[in-house]
């Protein structure tokens, strides 16, 4: 889901407590494991902000395209379950990312 950054700031208060936008939330429709087995795979929603995104990119060496497909894949990585918490879970969650955006951009 694409919102504009009010949007995004009010649901980062609701949400997370935090003020201001963000770039990207994730809100799990259930925790990992907790549907039933033979459930529709609906992991939940990522709501992502394209102004904060290309406000950041440059700030990180990216182009705004890219910022905005790291920050979607970071979302749903979050609603598989991944956090970066700590720094293992860190460079678990962010070197998973890189793979997988390298190999989205190897078959493009």
């Amino acid at each position: 889901l694409l919102v504009d950054e009010t949007t995004i700031a009010g649901l980062n208060a609701q949400h997370m407590g935090k003020d201001g936008p963000t770039d990207v939330l994730a809100f799990p429709i259930d925790a990992p494991g907790e549907s039933p087995p033979d459930a529709p795979a609906i992991l939940g929603d990522v709501v992502l902000c394209p102004a904060v995104a290309h406000e950041q990119a440059s700030g990180f060496g990216r182009t705004p395209d890219d910022e905005v497909r790291l920050l979607a894949v970071h979302g749903i990585l979050h609603l598989l379950g991944m956090d970066h918490a700590d720094p293992e879970e860190e460079r678990a969650m962010f070197g998973l990312t890189d793979e997988l955006l390298a190999s989205y951009a190897a078959q493009r």
